[in-house]
């Protein structure tokens, strides 16, 4: 496994990842080509490779003292393995970097499994949007506070 930043030579593996992980709300290449061109002033992605092959790719924003998990997306015949706490953990470390004082996200209220890994890593539910996702599902916000 190398973790790395993502680059835009890398869009159409990280594409394929996102429609496959996501397909009733996958994001657009421009939407994605858009979140890189503010690479590195606020946004902060990463990609996970496993024998060359991208498998999986995570995204940060940041500002002042907030910073928001933009995406994590890891290939079904990956889950499991780790990759998607490597690289929460790799997106924490950058937002504490970057001075934020607390971080932020939304989960899809029906992946109970995801909403799981993201409390063992600290994060608490504050809300829910309703019908946030495409297709009428709902969010569930999080939050989890950085440093002291």
């Amino acid at each position: 496994m190398n973790l790395r930043p993502m680059t835009e030579a890398d869009l159409p593996a990280v594409m394929a990842i996102e429609r496959a992980t996501f397909p009733l709300d996958a994001w657009s290449e421009g939407m994605m080509r858009g979140e890189l061109a503010d690479m590195p002033r606020t946004r902060h992605y990463v990609v996970v490779t496993v024998d060359d092959e991208i498998v999986a790719y995570a995204g940060l924003a940041a500002a002042a003292d907030q910073a928001d998990v933009q995406t994590i997306a890891v290939l079904e015949k990956h889950q499991g393995t780790g990759l998607g706490s490597a690289m929460l953990t790799e997106l924490l470390a950058e937002a504490t970097r970057r001075g934020a004082r607390e971080i932020f996200l939304e989960v899809r209220a029906d992946n109970p499994h995801a909403q799981a890994v993201y409390r063992h890593f600290g994060f608490e539910g504050i809300g829910t949007r309703r019908r946030y996702y495409d297709d009428g599902t709902d969010a569930i916000m999080m939050r989890r506070k950085l440093g002291d």
